[in-house]
């Protein structure tokens, strides 16, 4: 029987107030993975990345793996998530597909 350890965590008291996200870009190389959490606001120009994680591909499938069984544990207590309108093939795009950042622009 595989014995499980305990991790004691503590957490800064300016880490636990978090930073609101409403975009993720995220993008990879052969060795990590890279996800930009932004906030993109009316009135603002363009979003504003506000934290960047960089993991191993293997820590980005744990990852995956959490929310898939956080994100069905919350729809069977609360419903299903709308995502509202039609939801973008893959989930991701290009920055530079997007008006604000164009030709020359910021990119990821």
């Amino acid at each position: 029987m595989e014995e499980k350890k305990e991790i004691s965590l503590e957490i800064k008291p300016e880490i636990a107030k978090g930073t609101y996200s409403n975009l993720a870009i995220i993008t990879h190389s052969h060795s990590e993975f890279i996800i930009d959490f932004a906030t993109m606001l009316p009135g603002l120009p363009k979003p504003d990345i506000g934290n960047r994680i960089i993991m191993t591909p293997e820590h980005a499938k744990r990852l995956l793996n959490a929310l898939m069984d956080n994100v069905t544990k919350y729809e069977s207590q609360f419903g299903l998530i709308s995502l509202g309108g039609q939801q973008q093939q893959g989930g991701t795009f290009n920055l530079g597909d997007l008006p604000q950042f164009g030709l020359g622009g910021a990119k990821s």
